[in-house]
């Protein structure tokens, strides 16, 4: 990537600000810019337990549970972390080791290293990734559309809290009798 540099007004070059998260995945895999973010820097470790309703990026070490209640969890590169994960979607480029709940969706991309267990709707692994996982995916039931002439018998079903008899009209007629 190739970033083209301004001189400020004293003839200094001028850095340009770098989206960290379009820098390491792309736009296309970056939140908006418009979210707010918590950025765990490279030459940061933190201990202990995070919860929080934004997106939380690990460039650093991170040692405990993190919650993040409908946001996104991005751990970069150089990003470790270790414990238990419960967000809205995560993006592993880096270490993860512990348990992965997504709501959403879980991508681990070729340079990351995973070790645990995940609980997600879709995941996707890129060629290339390690990964040592027992992966379960939560499926959304469909509904099947039912003609308007006909009843619709499973949900009628399911309300229905206790056993029902079953009736079997005898047809003494079958057996030979009159």
């Amino acid at each position: 990537m190739l970033i083209k540099r301004k001189e400020n007004e004293n003839g200094h070059p001028h850095e340009p600000e770098v989206n960290v998260l379009e820098a390491s995945f792309g736009p296309d895999r970056a939140p908006a810019p418009k979210e707010s973010k918590t950025v765990i820097g490279e030459q940061m470790a933190f201990e202990g337990s995070i919860r929080g309703k934004e997106n939380l990026v690990v460039e650093g070490k991170l040692k405990g549970n993190v919650e993040l209640e409908g946001h996104q969890l991005v751990i970069g590169k150089k990003g470790e972390v270790e414990g238990e994960v419960l967000a809205k979607d995560v993006i592993v480029s880096g270490r993860m080791t512990g348990n992965l709940k997504a709501l959403g969706r879980v991508e681990i991309t070729k340079h990351a290293e995973f070790n645990g267990e995940i609980k997600a709707k879709r995941i996707s692994v890129e060629d290339g990734a390690y990964l040592k996982a027992a992966v379960e995916l939560d499926h959304e039931e469909e509904k099947k559309s039912v003609p308007a002439d006909q009843p619709d018998f499973q949900s009628k079903a399911a309300k229905i809290s206790e056993p029902l008899p079953l009736v079997v009209p005898f047809a003494a007629a079958a057996y030979g009798s009159k």
